[in-house]
């Protein structure tokens, strides 16, 4: 029980730093990387409360997908360093008053008067042969099965108003048409022609 709470504060206290570097880190590639410690932090306090396929997913999707599409764009831009600290103390106002105002309410919202062991005993530990993917799937197809599908047609929706925003049909843009492609007569692609031997 002790060493369960010695690291729990051990992995929240890195995610906290690690987070907060992200955010005042002066060099993006830095940044990208600070956001990648936080990620790993996370999926291990996933993993403490027996979560696995959540900490697996949150490494490999995250980590795995999306930080290192993150470090290649951040890599091939050509940041200007000096533009971004000007703006960094230019919005640094906003971002103290944004800040102040999400401590006070997780503090009063998250706090232990409405999330502590007084209102939410521990929950009981599972047994070894407990599955982690069969209790979400269960719950994700049985439960939540229709928000589950109107997120999914979202999603859709979204996908085909990305593409069509960003389809543009230029006059002078040479494309191929598949169907001609594919209805063309093999006598029409390729001619043969007989030419006369010619002696050296």
């Amino acid at each position: 029980m002790l060493l369960e709470q010695i690291l729990f504060y051990f992995f929240a206290t890195v995610l906290i730093l690690s987070a907060t570097m992200v955010v005042t880190s002066k060099n993006p590639i830095h940044a990208t990387l600070f956001l990648v410690l936080a990620i790993f932090n996370s999926a291990i306090l996933w993993l403490m409360l027996e979560a696995e396929f959540l900490a697996i997913a949150l490494v490999l999707v995250y980590v795995g997908a999306v930080m290192v599409l993150f470090l290649f764009v951040v890599m091939m831009l050509d940041i200007d360093i000096a533009t971004m600290r000007a703006h960094f103390i230019r919005y640094l106002p906003i971002g103290l008053v944004v800040f102040i105002t999400m401590m006070v309410e997780m503090i009063l919202f998250v706090g232990t008067r409405y999330f502590g062991l007084e209102q939410f005993a521990k929950p009981v530990a599972k047994s070894a042969d407990y599955s982690n993917i069969e209790e979400l799937g269960q719950v994700l197809y049985t439960v939540h099965l229709y928000p589950f599908e109107i997120a999914a047609v979202i999603l859709l929706v979204a996908i085909i108003a990305a593409i069509t925003l960003t389809l543009r049909h230029k006059p002078n843009t040479r494309y191929q048409d598949p169907s001609h492609q594919i209805h063309v007569d093999p006598k029409d692609r390729v001619e043969l022609l007989k030419m006369p031997a010619e002696k050296l």
